[in-house]
């Protein structure tokens, strides 16, 4: 009998996965994951991680599994939190989640549930997996959920073949409404409760307010340009290889602050993040502002008026090598090769049409339609139809 732990985390989708599992016969242990206990930067004096841990073992008792909680706080401070610090303080945007599966979920949580002689670890998203053989050795494919509008896939962007191997996602061919249905019949507590929001570990705390506490604000300038502005109708010089090319349509554009006006102050440029447009307070335009850049050596914010400001587009982005990564890495490019991919920049974006250039330093990826808000930091993950086979952070 092959057993297998499920990160029970106190919502639907990982009850109704841990159900599935014992249906099909395996040995099944619920492990929930503490990641976070610092109350004072929680927000509400709800608890929200007592509340979850508690419905997760009503869950484990329903079904008649062992239960265990596991404390992942100081390994979620050093390997998420600490980055998430790191990177808003070179004025990027990082995601917790895909970090999250990565480092934590299927890295130190795994550790542990190998440690009790499990042969897999479950998890509730919404995705699937597929075993093909090339050249003789097993490969594992990560695959959309069924449920388009639930596909988790893009979280699970960073996973390895090693980790993916050893990953089983019971509920990635159902619906969530199937999900609910499920769980209604069980009588699971988790059947009518709310997804959760808000980062994937601290529960209530709204993001600007936790980066508060630990970067200091800093007064700068809030300066909007205008869409007719010349930094927008910039002549590219003849005779550019591929790869320069690709370069300028990848590279930030260099705005000054006398470039545009003034229309306000904010409290630092670190708290701001590209196509973002609440939180300025800026007042009195006849359209919603846009971030369209945010410079941290300077501490200024560039906006701009409406989502179709020039500022907000770009045609193609970068990862640095070291960067690029492959979870079908049979299928990696070499230097000078191209791949036709669907791709998205961020999760729940529908799937673009893009191509990608893998160059001696780094990969381009050129997309057929300019994308709004391509942001420093976040994963950008590419697809062949509905298997995603590659992911890296964009620069």
């Amino acid at each position: 009998m092959k057993r297998v732990v499920v990160g029970l985390s106190g919502g639907v989708d990982s009850s109704v996965a841990a159900y599935l599992l014992q249906q099909q016969g395996y040995e099944v242990i619920g492990l929930f994951m503490k990641n976070w206990h610092d109350d004072s930067v929680t927000i509400s004096n709800e608890c929200p991680w007592l509340e979850d841990s508690n419905d997760a073992l009503l869950v484990a008792e329903k079904l008649g599994i062992p239960f265990q909680t596991v404390d992942l706080s100081e390994e979620y401070k050093e390997k998420i939190v600490d980055y998430m610090f790191n990177e808003y303080e070179k004025g990027r945007t990082p995601n917790p989640d895909v970090l999250c599966n990565r480092e934590i979920k299927f890295d130190v949580f795994m550790k542990i549930a190998l440690s009790l002689g499990a042969d897999f670890v479950a998890t509730g998203h919404y995705c699937q997996k597929s075993e093909i053989e090339v050249d003789g050795k097993a490969v594992y494919q990560l695959i959309a959920g069924a449920d388009n509008n639930k596909d988790q896939s893009y979280f699970l962007c960073q996973l390895s073949q090693e980790q993916l191997s050893k990953a089983l996602f019971p509920i990635g061919a159902l619906t969530k409404p199937q999900v609910r249905e499920i769980a209604a019949e069980m009588e699971l507590v988790t059947a009518e409760k709310k997804d959760s929001q808000g980062l994937c570990f601290i529960g209530k705390v709204r993001l600007p307010e936790f980066l508060q506490q630990k970067l200091q604000p800093k007064e700068g300038k809030i300066v909007q340009i205008d869409k007719n502005d010349p930094i927008y109708t910039v002549e590219k010089p003849a005779g550019l290889s591929l790869e320069e090319e690709l370069k300028t349509e990848a590279q930030k554009l260099n705005y000054r602050p006398e470039m545009g006006k003034i229309m306000g102050k904010h409290q630092g440029a670190h708290y701001f993040t590209v196509g973002q447009r609440k939180g300025l307070n800026v007042g009195g335009t006849t359209d919603p502002l846009f971030v369209i850049a945010t410079d941290v050596e300077t501490n200024t914010i560039y906006t701009g008026l409406t989502s179709n400001h020039p500022g907000l587009f770009k045609k193609a982005l970068f990862i640095e090598k070291s960067e690029v990564h492959w979870i079908r890495t049979d299928m990696t490019l070499k230097v000078g090769e191209t791949m036709e991919v669907m791709a998205r920049i961020r999760y729940r974006q529908p799937l673009q049409k893009a191509i990608l250039h893998q160059f001696e330093d780094g990969m381009y990826v050129r997309f057929e339609e300019p994308q709004s808000a391509i942001t420093e930091g976040q994963f950008v993950a590419w697809y062949l139809e509905n298997e995603l086979v590659g992911s890296g952070v964009i620069s």
